[in-house]
């Protein structure tokens, strides 16, 4: 087993590695003055169980080009098999044809990554589900659901109920709920009649008095869970938590969901949260355990799915 990490994921390599016991894969990884990137494996790999770990952060379409480098190289130096580990899938938004004349840019990025060399593939929750049918490789879907669910555990709060902060996340919302054995309840959006804007207008469910858990699997620009707290809270809601895998906290993000009457947000290090939008009712929790273990098993052919049984 040999594990290399791509640039945007060098702190998250090394305590998969740490877990596991190995060294992290040694490569040289740089860009010409060109602004052409340059990779070259710096170590034997012919016939080795290759693992690349390489997650979606900006420059989303750099970090996503030296993945496909990376992957071609591994392959280049007769790699046994590689396997592109992608706790953030790129792109992962673009998963539908929604409109006329546009890309499903997630399909793409999933022929890019077998045409590279990969013969499998692990994440962590995607947005959408099928985007596991746009590959022609086995891929492993995980979840970071068990690594927040144990931290909500135990805080002991008392009477909780997690909410949706829209319709879309009431699945995933529903099975956190069943991790932590409390009630689920979710935030219904309608259109604006005089607007072709959505807003936040009803919570279907009951929040009055108890601390309630926001979850989805991402904060992005933190508009939906912003909008989320202020109506969980107009309807008499406690206290208010928020939980989500992915932190991409774009733009000004960070600073306005610092200022919130969130009392905690509590995300995962599948995307790298700078020091620069941390702040202290911020919680980040490490799926490095989680994808060592995966990491493993793939390795020896054990059952993956049976880590959330």
């Amino acid at each position: 087993m040999k594990i290399f990490g791509g640039r945007a994921t060098q702190e998250l390599t090394v305590a998969i590695c740490q877990h596991l016991g190995v060294h992290a894969g040694r490569a040289d990884i740089f860009k010409f003055s060109n602004d052409n990137t340059f990779v070259r494996i710096l170590e034997n790999v012919r016939e080795a169980d290759v693992f690349v770990v390489q997650t979606s952060v900006p420059p989303v379409d750099e970090a996503l080009v030296e993945l496909l480098i990376m992957l071609d190289a591994l392959r280049r130096a007769s790699a046994g098999r590689i396997t592109a580990v992608l706790p953030y899938y790129p792109y992962v938004r673009s998963d539908k044809k929604d409109q006329p004349r546009v890309p499903i840019t997630a399909r793409l990025v999933a022929d890019l990554l077998v045409t590279a060399g990969a013969d499998r593939v692990v994440t962590i929750d995607l947005t959408a589900d099928q985007i596991q049918g746009f590959f022609t490789i086995p891929v492993d879907h995980l979840t970071a659901q068990p690594v927040l669910a144990r931290y909500f555990r135990s805080k002991h709060l008392t009477d909780a109920v997690v909410v949706a902060p829209d319709p879309g996340a009431v699945k995933r919302a529903q099975r956190f709920a069943e991790r932590l054995g409390v009630p689920v309840a979710f935030v219904d959006k309608r259109r604006l009649p005089a607007t072709s804007g959505v807003r936040a207008t009803a919570v279907v469910g009951d929040v009055r008095g108890r601390p309630v858990i926001l979850f989805d699997e991402e904060v992005d620009q933190g508009t939906t869970l912003l909008e989320a707290t202020e109506l969980v809270l107009e309807r008499g809601a406690a206290e208010v938590y928020a939980a989500c895998t992915h932190a991409v906290l774009s733009g000004l993000a960070a600073e306005r969901v610092s200022k919130a009457p969130i009392r905690e947000l509590v995300v995962t290090d599948t995307v790298p949260v700078p020091p620069s939008k941390r702040w202290n009712a911020l919680t980040v929790l490490s799926v490095a355990p989680l994808l060592a273990e995966t990491i493993r098993r793939i390795s020896t052919g054990e059952s993956v799915s049976a880590l959330f049984e």
